[in-house]
Order: structure tokens, then C-alpha cells, then sequence
């Protein structure tokens, strides 16, 4: 046998994963070229937070304010928010904002609320107990500001909008719905009521991977956000231990737009064509693991063997847009087969998850897809179709990939 280790079991240990291979198989680890960057030192972080794009650094955009707004992402993103935070609360304070002037809300969307662990998990125990700390509602006290040019409803937490002060924290990873995360995303869907975030995702022309300034649902989700009024941008580039290794600050579409730019060279995989056996080891969001799709699917052969790798006791989160809530129906973009579609360009779909399978969430993952608790019971599957030779491609950051094809795109 040869072995190889995947990063593993985020927000649960960061601990790797073993994989055996038979020796006859052609195994080859697709890294994306940012794996290996090495984590930016604190006094490195402040230096870029110090430096933004397009506006006045945050210190100066904190005088005078009463109270400032600290969106961060959830824990369906690996972002380590606390590497950021002590930079821009040393921005805050240089500022004149004190403590207890600062809150903090997690931008989660349509997702479930979360709990103090969470918290604690992104922001430290620290920050918990001195400020306030907010889970979003998307269905109860939002102010209206009127419509976009697409017709969503600008429908925002009620919160927020009473800050005159709004920064978001988050990192910049592919995503198939908006080409790229963060910037007005932390807006909308972010802390936005239902019902923006369901006309909003029901847009789909330009949502191709990788696409921004011609993605329409992206768009959509600017023009809220600049009606929002969103102050101040700190978005990270993640390498494989999921540690800040770049970052960029400032206006929301200025600073966002730099941070794709170095998004594109960084996520970057070249994909293996034609796989006999394609994994995608769907770290560092395997609570939302089938975005690890899209590349997996670019490298697996037809009739090929299509393997997720899913190593998170949550199984997939709650979404109040697309999760299933009854035999027969869900949230309002619910559908049997919302992201594995058939028909299959693969010929199975293994899914391996040491917590088992919720059986209401096997659509995400296809319909007949076969669930298994152990790597080396997946490895058995695969054997008895490919015998002792098989051209296999690995993945191990699969959800924060994207093929060369993809990031291309605009």
C-alpha cells in the first residue's frame, strides 16, 4: 500500500486523515498553488489592514462614529477570524470607538444560528465576553431600503443598520453562485431578511465558477450592499492550514475586486483529465461539501468513481433557502437534486463521513449515492471495479479549489 494525508476536521481538531492506495494505482495529489503559502505574522496582517484599497484607512473612517457593526462569516467557512481581529480592533480604538461601541454579527444568511462554542471558535473567548456578539435572524427585524435594478428587496438586519460603522471580516474563496466570496456577500445573503436572499439566489445568469463582473446574482448583491452603506472590507486568502497568507482591506468593491484578482493565482489547481477515481477531500467546508463538486467532476472520467470525503461531525448545515424540511418539499430553492444532478457523467458517487449519513441531506450529494464510515471501505468499493490499476486524482482542499478552465472566468 502507499499513503498519503489530507487536511482534515476543521473547527474540530485541524487533524489530518490517513489514505491508502494500492500500489499499482497512479496516485497524484492536486494541489492548488497556494497550499504551501506561508501565514502572515500579526504585525504583517496590520501592515495590509493599515494600507487599504480605495478609502481612508479604518482608523480614520472611525472617527467621530457611534457604534460599529463587526460582520464575520460562519462556521461554514474556515476563516480563523481571530487572526484578523486584534489588527482592526487596534484600528477601531486608534479611532475613538471603546469596547463597548463595538458589536459583532455573524453574517450566516439563510443558514441556522449558532452557539457560544462557535463563537468562540471564530472569535475567541476574549471578544465573546467583552462584546456583544449576535447571531443574524433572516426572518424578523430588518429595515427596508427599497429594491435593486434586479427588483430584490433590500430587507436588512435591523441591527446593522442601526451602526454608522460597518465593517465585514471574511476570507475570498471560489464559490459557484457568486464566482468568489465575500465583499457584498457578507451583506446579501449575509445579514439579509429571506425574502431578498430567495430572489437573489434564484438569479443564475453569470453564476458560473469564477465569474464576478459578469454574474448577475453578484451584481444584484453590490447594489444592495452599496445601499447598505458597508464602510470597510478585511477579506483573507486562505493556504491549506486555512491561515490568513494574504489579505486585503478596504472599499467594498475596490478591495474585493483586488482580492479575486489574487484569488484567481492562488486557488488555482490544474485538474487531472479522465480519472479512473477522482476525490475530493472536501476540507476546509465539509459542512458545505459539495462544493467540492465542481473540480472533482472537471477530473472524473465517465463511468469513473466520483469520491467525497467528508470529515465533520455536523453532516451539512442548515439552510432555510435550499434544505430539505419534509419528505417532499424544503426552503423555497429546494430541489431533489440541487447540486449532484443527474444524469451522472460518473458512474458512482462514494461518500465517505465518519459520522454517517443523514439520510434527509443525501441529495446534496446524489440521490443513490453510496455512504460509507471508513476510507479503507471506500477503497474496497473502488478495488472491486478497478482492480489493481487506476488513475486517481486527489483533491485535498477540494470546497477552496478551482480548475485553471474556471478561474479564467469573468
Amino acid at each position: 500500500m502507499k499513503y498519503i494525508k489530507v487536511p482534515a476536521w476543521e473547527w474540530y481538531g485541524w487533524k489530518p486523515e490517513r489514505l491508502s492506495f494500492p500500489d499499482g494505482w497512479d496516485v497524484s495529489i492536486q494541489k492548488m498553488k497556494g497550499h504551501d503559502a506561508k501565514a502572515l505574522k500579526p504585525k504583517e496582517i496590520k501592515e495590509k489592514i493599515a494600507h487599504p484599497y480605495g478609502t481612508k484607512p479604518l482608523s480614520e473612517l472611525a472617527k467621530g462614529k457611534r457604534k460599529c457593526i463587526l460582520l464575520f462569516d460562519d462556521m461554514t467557512r474556515p476563516t480563523k477570524t481571530t487572526q484578523m481581529l486584534p489588527a482592526v480592533l487596534d484600528e477601531l480604538h486608534e479611532g475613538g470607538l471603546t469596547d463597548d461601541s463595538i458589536v459583532f454579527m455573524m453574517a450566516s444568511g439563510a443558514h441556522t444560528g449558532r452557539m457560544l462554542f462557535d463563537f468562540q471558535k471564530k472569535l475567541g473567548e476574549d471578544i465573546c465576553a467583552k462584546h456583544l456578539v449576535f447571531n443574524h435572524n433572516p426572518y424578523d427585524s430588518f429595515e427596508d431600503l427599497g429594491k435593486t435594478s434586479w427588483g430584490t428587496p433590500i430587507l436588512i438586519n435591523k441591527e446593522v443598520m442601526s451602526c454608522d460603522l460597518k465593517v465585514t471580516v471574511s476570507s475570498i474563496m471560489p464559490h459557484f453562485g457568486y464566482g468568489f466570496g465575500g465583499g457584498s456577500k457578507m451583506i446579501l445573503p449575509g445579514v439579509s431578511a429571506v425574502e431578498s436572499i430567495s430572489p437573489n439566489h434564484a438569479i443564475k445568469k453569470g453564476t458560473d465558477p469564477g465569474r464576478v463582473t459578469s454574474n448577475e446574482r453578484r451584481l444584484d448583491s453590490e447594489e444592495a450592499a452599496s445601499k447598505v452603506g458597508v464602510d470597510f472590507i478585511v477579506h483573507s486568502l486562505l493556504n491549506a492550514d486555512s491561515d490568513v497568507c494574504d489579505l486585503v482591506s478596504g472599499d467594498l468593491i475596490t478591495a474585493h475586486r483586488e482580492g479575486v484578482k489574487r484569488a484567481r493565482a492562488h486557488y488555482v489547481t490544474k485538474v487531472v483529465p479522465n480519472a479512473d477515481v477522482s476525490i475530493g477531500n472536501t476540507y476546509p467546508m465539509a459542512n458545505e461539501g459539495y462544493k467540492s463538486y465542481h473540480i472533482a467532476l472537471e477530473s472524473v472520467r465517465k463511468g469513473g468513481d466520483l469520491v467525497y470525503l467528508l470529515y465533520t461531525p455536523e453532516g451539512c448545515r442548515v439552510h432555510f433557502y435550499n434544505g430539505r424540511f419534509g419528505t417532499d418539499y424544503g426552503g423555497e430553492g429546494w430541489n431533489p437534486e440541487v447540486y449532484t444532478k443527474k444524469p451522472w457523467r460518473m458512474g458512482r458517487v462514494i461518500c465517505v463521513s465518519p459520522s454517517g449519513l443523514m439520510k434527509a441531506d443525501e441529495h446534496y450529494y446524489g440521490e443513490g449515492s453510496k455512504w460509507v464510515k471508513k476510507w479503507s471501505d471506500a477503497r474496497a468499493l473502488m478495488e472491486g471495479i478497478h482492480g489493481s490499476s487506476a488513475k486517481v486524482a486527489v483533491y485535498p482542499t477540494a470546497s477552496m479549489q478551482i480548475s485553471e478552465k474556471n478561474a479564467g472566468n469573468d
